[in-house]
């Protein structure tokens, strides 16, 4: 893929040098959007009934939906999305016109935590104002890590939705509002954690802010594509046999779920900004490549005004010779 990228901004750059400002600007447009839809076109996706590895969860993809697998959806978060690699990645789910590069589109991507069986008496207890606030003074620290990594600190502007557990199916949900970096492109990232009985299914929803009615309104769908298998469920607990997770459902929330992971607790969609960054080398080599031609124009133009100046001087009369001196070219009587 990347080198079916570089091949375009090569095609780009071998065109747009003798392009003028505005046409460079119009093929700039064009050349993103063959990138993203060359990208689009690349995926391969699945629908119906998925088991996923080990068998502890299936997946039923309903119409209106598309499934990426593990390997696929990787690529995307860490090539195209520009996030840390993740292991515990078991694929991303798509609206069905929608695509990694797809404006306006989102994705859920779908992943499993075996942390054991996490007990729910204190979700209704929990204040959700107090959590962001040790959410945010717990920034500090984490973001600290995060640039050690090399990657940009993340900033908790607030709930995007408040988080609410629906203890009857045992599936929390909530919305983050994110700032990454300086971007001023806020990120919207959507949980949704399934219990189960030695575990808890992770789906986040990775979008923009401008998308969040949107991811709102295909939840309820969302949360019943995934399931756990019978034997794995929230109900199958056996307290002699399985162990007890050391997460509440405030804990979940907050994202300590993922601290043996490292401290990524949230995904970035930040495609468009990776994209334009290589068509950006592209345009930096042309502006270099424009700048050197104007310079040997410049140089050439200079060249050529000194010419007659110098025609000039081969042309000019002479200095007058001494009258006493014989004028050549006349004989002497």
């Amino acid at each position: 893929m990347k080198k079916a990228i570089l091949s375009l901004i090569a095609v780009f750059f071998s065109i747009a040098v003798w392009a003028n400002e505005e046409d460079s600007l119009a093929m700039e447009k064009a050349l993103m959007k063959q990138v993203y839809d060359s990208i689009n076109a690349s995926m391969k996706y699945s629908t119906g009934t998925i088991k996923l590895p080990d068998g502890t969860i299936e997946l039923k993809v309903p119409a209106g939906f598309k499934f990426l697998d593990a390997a696929q959806s990787q690529k995307v978060l860490t090539e195209f999305w520009g996030n840390p690699p993740s292991k515990e990645t078991l694929g991303m789910i798509f609206p069905e016109n929608g695509g990694p590069m797809t404006e306006g589109s989102y994705a859920f991507v779908v992943s499993y935590e075996s942390i054991g069986y996490v007990k729910d008496e204190d979700a209704d207890k929990i204040n959700y104002d107090d959590l962001l606030k040790d959410l945010r003074e717990g920034e500090k620290a984490e973001n600290e890590e995060r640039k050690k990594a090399g990657y940009e600190a993340i900033h908790m502007i607030g709930w995007a939705s408040k988080p609410f557990y629906d203890k009857e199916n045992k599936i929390l949900h909530w919305a983050k509002e994110l700032q990454f970096g300086t971007s001023t492109d806020h990120t919207l990232n959507y949980g949704v954690r399934i219990l189960g009985r030695k575990g808890v299914l992770v789906l986040n929803a990775v979008a923009t802010m401008d998308e969040l009615n949107l991811v709102k309104a295909d939840i309820p769908k969302v949360i019943h594509i995934a399931n756990f298998t019978s034997g794995n469920t929230y109900s199958d607990f056996n307290p002699d046999v399985d162990e007890v997770a050391a997460w509440t459902i405030g804990g979940l929330v907050a994202g300590k779920i993922l601290t043996k992971v490292g401290l990524w607790a949230v995904i970035a969609k930040f495609g468009k900004f990776i994209v334009l960054g290589i068509i950006a080398i592209g345009g930096w080599l042309f502006s270099r490549f424009r700048k050197k031609k104007e310079e040997q124009t410049e140089e050439y133009i200079q060249e050529a005004e000194a010419v007659p100046a110098v025609a000039e001087v081969a042309q000019a009369p002479e200095t007058p010779q001494s009258p006493e001196a014989p004028q050549g070219g006349t004989d002497q009587k």
